[in-house]
Order: C-alpha cells, then sequence, then structure tokens
C-alpha cells in the first residue's frame, strides 16, 4: 500500500482514538507491519490494504493465511525488540481502503497465526 494511503489510514485509527506509535515496522527483508498502534492497552498490528480496482478482487481479500502467518512473526518480533511483556494484549486488523475513499476497519479480523 502506498503511503498516501497508509497515511489515510493512520489519520482514520487516530480519529477513532488510536495512538500510532510505528508506520512501516519492518522485519529484515521477511516482514513488515504497516501500523503499529495501541488503543487503551491493546497493541494494534494493522495490515492497509489499497485496489485501484476490483480486478484483484476485494482489498480484505489479499489478507490470506500466509500474509497473516508473516504478520503474527513480525509483531512478535516487535514484543521482543520494545521489550513488551508477552502478557500484553494485542489484536490484528486490516483497513481497506477504496478508490473512492470509503474506509473499511475490521477490528481483530485474525488470530495469531503460527
Amino acid at each position: 500500500m502506498g503511503s498516501e494511503n497508509e497515511i489515510k489510514a493512520a489519520a482514520y485509527l487516530e480519529s477513532k482514538g488510536y495512538l500510532i506509535l510505528d508506520r512501516n515496522f519492518r522485519m529484515g527483508k521477511s516482514g513488515e507491519i504497516d501500523l503499529v498502534a495501541k488503543s487503551g492497552e491493546t497493541y494494534v498490528f494493522v495490515e492497509c490494504k489499497f485496489r485501484n480496482n476490483k480486478k484483484y478482487g476485494d482489498p480484505l481479500e489479499a489478507v490470506n493465511y500466509k500474509k497473516q502467518k508473516q504478520i503474527s512473526k513480525t509483531a512478535m518480533f516487535y514484543y521482543i525488540k520494545k521489550g513488551i511483556d508477552d502478557t500484553t494484549p494485542c489484536r490484528f486488523d486490516v483497513v481497506a481502503i477504496y478508490t473512492e475513499g470509503k474506509i473499511k476497519h475490521i477490528e481483530n479480523a485474525f488470530d495469531f497465526v503460527i
């Protein structure tokens, strides 16, 4: 997702009371989380998706099992790197941005995948 759309997603989440902690957090070459936020005491790992057209399906469909596994591993690395206690709650959200400007936010879109 381009940075322009990630900015839109971050602004949307901030308007809902989220605190954006990191953007494009990377774990080497194998993993990236678009946005890391906090909602209350919960860390929220956000995957942002955008599609110019429906040719490749709805943006939400792009967060498949393989992508969920990659995000989960990167989130675990984030906890370790930032020294966050493993009992601190987290969840995985997906924000889809559509060409016409509509934003769809799915909270707790998937569970941790190993």
